[in-house]
């Protein structure tokens, strides 16, 4: 296999640089051969590339001859499907290119979802789902329920990826509806995803309903190899109910059925669960070794995601224990690897998980395993270490010191800027479409708004969403919905940010109201208490309030 993915990369590269013209080699004959004998044939040799190239390159260069935009985008797609990755998105922009020209909105929107799936199996979320939204923008123009739901349930995967569990859950909720009419695999994995969802926000019932409707579900569609998933699921499930020894049963069960090849994921977080079963029943030791296979798994397919990382954490705690230094050593420069990874591609999610270690300290304790390491051999070269490390400190401090102050003066003046950048973004924002809302809602909404701005109703310090919904004669889901497509804030920031903005304006134009005190000038801006303010205050600003408006009487000065 590893033979013909070489000769197939080769063959793919050439091709490349070919400016993509056939090879020479394809029999003429296939030329005058039907696509659906051609797409069979595709289908037969599916798991042996080099076998399935001549058809590959037939049904290209036919589809070419005939300049059938149809058959030539479902041409790249099935390369696509052939090649290795390296060269999947390359496939997925001809198809993206070729669609365009035939015009037909359901043909671009599957070949923009198409470049999404392969931008999300590089990791790359953020364009992948740029592409699923663009796919989104054409399929909705057709009639073709398929797309629209399969273009649903790609958008909750990233959605349920980024940590936005609800938002994921409602998707898939529709797409398990539309799916579990006719389409039994899809329905099935919209099915499972849900599951994991609900796992997700802690509602571990409705995951264990979940779970159980599908193994019944795989049952009825007779698809018995979906069960494992659900299984699995439920395994996981489990752990976070405290029944550790059905999880563990579980897990085990679905471990022999899991591919390494196609389920290296799957694998790697069932052996994660089973041994932090353990690590719960107090059995570390048997834990350990199901830790070394997820860690096996990030070094041999540089898989991880941010549950994971908890392993680097229990091995070095575990280590710790047994007082093994170079094992400690090393598990804090895995664990570092995996902070380094995850930061590239789950730059959201990274800001939200709880981390018991987090950089400095996993820095800290590996200088401090060092210098044990060192002071076990050489005494003279730990006092040398140290006033390296102190003297890099000092540095580190001072240069932080300055560093901070200059962060801070940029963010002072960009500040004071605000307006007129506030200005052109609401521009941007006011046109944005809302489909679920009528635009004769949204305008005039809008304009409450605005004159809501205008008369500065928003210094008022009772003023919530619900007084709000009222005076405005709307309900509190559109006012939300409209306030955050404008504004792109949710309500209680939108309010807050008003309230800042007219006091750094109130500041910058009244030198009487730089004398204030810091609660009177909270008092002005309608907050219900100075701490709020100056928590809101370096909340959108970035720098203390007092800084802020020690520079403005500076700057006035």
């Amino acid at each position: 296999m590893k033979c013909n993915l070489s000769v197939l990369l080769l063959l793919f590269l050439i091709k490349s640089l070919t400016a993509q013209n056939t090879p020479s080699t394809i029999p003429d004959s296939l030329i005058f051969k039907s696509y659906g004998y051609l797409d069979d044939k595709i289908y037969q040799y599916k798991n042996d590339s080099l076998k399935a190239s001549p058809y590959l390159y037939a049904y290209l260069r036919k589809a070419r001859s005939e300049k059938n935009h149809e058959e030539l985008v479902n041409a790249y797609q099935n390369m696509l499907h052939q090649s290795p990755m390296i060269l999947r998105l390359k496939y997925a922009d001809s198809m993206v290119q070729t669609a365009v020209k035939s015009r037909n909105n359901e043909l671009i929107g599957s070949a923009q979802l198409s470049k999404g799936i392969v931008y999300y199996s590089q990791k790359n979320y953020v364009k992948a789902y740029d592409y699923y939204i663009k796919a989104n923008e054409s399929i909705s123009k057709t009639e073709n329920d398929y797309l629209i739901y399969k273009t649903k349930y790609h958008i909750a995967q990233i959605k349920y990826y980024l940590g936005f569990y609800d938002e994921a859950i409602s998707l898939f909720n529709e797409c398990v509806t539309y799916f579990k009419k006719n389409q039994p695999r899809p329905y099935l994995n919209s099915l499972h995803s849900l599951s994991v969802c609900y796992n997700k926000i802690g509602d571990y019932s409705k995951c264990s309903e979940t779970n159980a409707l599908g193994i019944k579900e795989c049952e009825r569609l007779k698809i018995p190899e979906m069960e494992l998933f659900f299984k699995h699921s439920e395994g996981i499930n489990q752990f976070f109910l405290n029944n550790y020894h059905t999880s563990i049963q579980l897990l085990q069960e679905v471990m022999p059925q899991l591919n390494s090849m196609t389920e290296f994921a799957n694998e790697s977080i069932a052996n994660f669960y089973i041994g932090k079963n353990y690590w719960k029943l107090q059995r570390q030791a048997k834990a350990v070794p199901y830790f070394k296979k997820v860690e096996k798994v990030f070094i041999e397919k540089g898989y991880i995601r941010p549950d994971l990382r908890e392993v680097f954490e229990l091995m070095i705690k575990y280590y710790k224990k047994e007082n093994n230094l170079k094992s400690q050593l090393y598990y804090i420069d895995q664990l570092l690897k995996a902070d380094s990874v995850l930061t590239d591609t789950n730059k959201y999610l990274m800001g939200k998980i709880h981390k018991e270690y987090d950089t400095k300290e996993i820095l800290l304790e590996k200088e401090k395993i060092q210098q044990q390491l060192v002071k076990e051999k050489y005494y003279d070269v730990i006092l040398i270490s140290v006033v390296v490390v102190l003297f890099s400190a000092v540095i580190y401090g001072t240069y932080n010191h300055f560093e901070t102050k200059k962060r801070n003066k940029i963010k002072f003046d960009l500040l004071l800027k605000k307006n007129e950048q506030s200005s052109l973004q609401k521009q941007a924002t006011d046109k944005f479409e809302i489909t679920d809302i009528s635009q004769e809602t949204v305008q005039q909404i809008i304009r409450h708004l605005e004159k809501f701005e205008r008369d500065k109703k928003f210094l008022h310090k009772e003023i919530t969403l619900a007084t709000l919904t009222v005076r405005f004669n709307t309900n509190s889901k559109y006012l939300s919905k409209v306030i955050y497509h404008r504004s792109g804030k949710r309500f209680a920031d939108y309010i807050n940010d008003l309230k800042i903005d007219y006091l750094v304006e109130l500041l910058r134009n009244s030198s009487m109201h730089r004398n204030y005190s810091i609660g009177s000038l909270a008092e002005e801006a309608g907050f219900t208490s100075t701490p709020r303010f100056t928590n809101a205050f370096h909340s959108k600003t970035g720098i203390s309030f007092s800084y802020f408006l020690k520079e403005l009487k500076k700057e006035n000065s």
